[in-house]
């Protein structure tokens, strides 16, 4: 019995070697087959983008980005649209990390992209997360000091850091914030979408950043531009964050209906905490012109015959709003956000906060039909410039420069044309005066002042 048992058990690994090698042959067989796969691709890759790395990949590129949600919002909406771009490289894998589980009406992002909720919105909960899924690259948006302290002294997770708010954003909301741009010195991946900050503050700051416009969301070939009819003027956005002073917006809305029996202002947002705005319509005895329509994933409906958009904001970073309003050919007033990468044609900026002066120039639009139409045709030409293949490319270009390392971040930073430095002068002259006019704390500054990074850390 027991040289029976011996020789079953030599005769069965006698049968399993030969199927373990085969299963070993197999799979690097495939192995091989996916590698010369992959590395097709990503030469093919460096060919179309006219740039060369020396080594070869062996794996496909991971990349997580961390957000709050796919809801409401222009970096909700702008991190859909760059997991769709993302999603066409095939030698990416893309992650999405977010601490709000999905919603009704998202953004829509690819179905093969894998969603991870994390935690109790925990950093190291993410951190787990990442190390668990192998992720080589992640996106990281959030504007929150120690977190990027925490991620920087990881050495073996490389983290492009996304910076959406404006530095004039934080000087009007909460000094304390502009301690992140010590956190952003000492970051090695940085992109911005505002080119004053980028070419400009951020080299004088030593922040070493890249400029990547933001994907846009519609498509200029098939829309059907606004035939600037009506007396429709809109609002849209987070009407109650009181930065977006949708207040100055119903106000001027006192003076526009003087003249004008027929016109309407439609308010697109949450209407959550609206409160104190409805208030103000029925205060100022005008509930007749001015309607809370509340949110909409889908604002375009609004735009068809709509002739006017008010931007009162006192700080943007790149401006979804203006742009979705741009394609349609509406003409925008602005408020000083002249520094908006997509601020300049079809629209007026103004540099005066009052109530009074954002209604005179409504009011001239709403007037002049020709040059309501002119302002529109202009705001259509410059949104028909701006199309996303710049972005996708640059976005391609930086993950893989960050993926094989430092030395060719640097190199891609050098291949980008810098703004001309007068104009960049005089928008940061136009807005040392809007800050002056705005707070007296900021009566003694000037240009040093802002370049000197050293008064960052004197406010906070």
């Amino acid at each position: 019995m027991q040289i029976n048992r011996h020789s079953n058990e030599f005769y069965l690994k006698s049968l399993l070697l030969p199927l373990i090698i085969l299963n070993i042959y197999r799979f690097v067989h495939l192995k091989q087959k996916y590698n010369i796969t992959i590395n097709n691709i990503y030469h093919s890759i460096q060919s179309f983008l006219n740039i060369s790395f020396h080594s070869n990949l062996n794996n496909k590129i991971k990349i997580g980005i961390y957000c709050k949600s796919l809801k409401n919002g222009g970096i909700q909406r702008s991190t859909s649209l760059t997991l769709k771009f993302l999603n066409k490289i095939e030698i990416f894998k893309s992650y999405l990390f977010a601490y709000i589980s999905q919603e009704d009406d998202e953004y829509n992002i690819p179905g093969r992209i894998k969603r991870i909720t994390i935690k109790n919105k925990s950093i190291y909960n993410l951190i787990k997360e990442i190390r668990k899924n192998r992720i080589d690259i992640l996106i990281y948006q959030f504007p929150l000091n120690n977190e990027i302290k925490i991620l920087n002294k990881i050495n073996n997770i490389k983290t492009i850091f996304v910076i959406h708010s404006s530095f004039f954003y934080w000087l009007y909301s909460n000094f304390t914030y502009l301690s992140i741009y010590e956190s952003y010195k000492n970051s090695k991946y940085i992109i911005s979408s505002i080119p004053l900050e980028n070419d400009y503050l951020f080299k004088k700051w030593g922040i070493n950043s890249t400029l990547i416009s933001n994907f846009i969301y519609n498509d200029y070939n098939i829309i059907i531009p606004s035939d600037l009819s009506s007396k429709l003027i809109l609002m849209i956005g987070r009407g109650n964050k009181r930065l977006k002073r949708f207040d100055l917006g119903i106000i001027s809305m006192e003076y526009i209906s003087k003249e004008f029996n027929d016109c309407e202002m439609k308010i697109i947002s949450n209407i959550t905490d609206f409160d104190n705005l409805k208030y103000l319509a029925e205060n100022l005895n005008i509930t007749r012109y001015v309607k809370f329509v509340g949110y909409n994933k889908n604002p375009e409906i609004y735009f068809k015959k709509s002739s006017l958009h008010l931007f009162p904001s006192i700080s943007e970073s790149f401006g979804y709003v203006l742009c979705e309003t741009k394609i349609y050919g509406i003409p925008n007033i602005l408020i000083g956000l002249d520094y908006v990468s997509i601020a300049n044609e079809g629209t007026i900026i103004i540099y005066d906060d009052t109530p009074e002066s954002l209604a005179k120039e409504g009011i001239k639009i709403l007037k002049n039909e020709n040059y309501r139409k002119k302002l529109g045709k202009q705001a259509r030409k410059s949104i028909k410039k701006i199309n996303n293949e710049l972005p996708f490319k640059k976005w391609v270009e930086l993950i893989l420069s960050v993926y094989m390392g430092y030395e060719y971040y640097g190199i891609l930073r050098k291949k980008e044309v810098e703004m001309d430095k007068i104009c960049a002068l005089n928008i940061l002259n136009n807005q040392i005066k809007l800050l002056k006019m705005r707070n007296s704390s900021f009566s003694n500054f000037t240009f040093n002042t802002i370049e000197n990074f050293s008064f960052v850390k004197i406010l906070t």
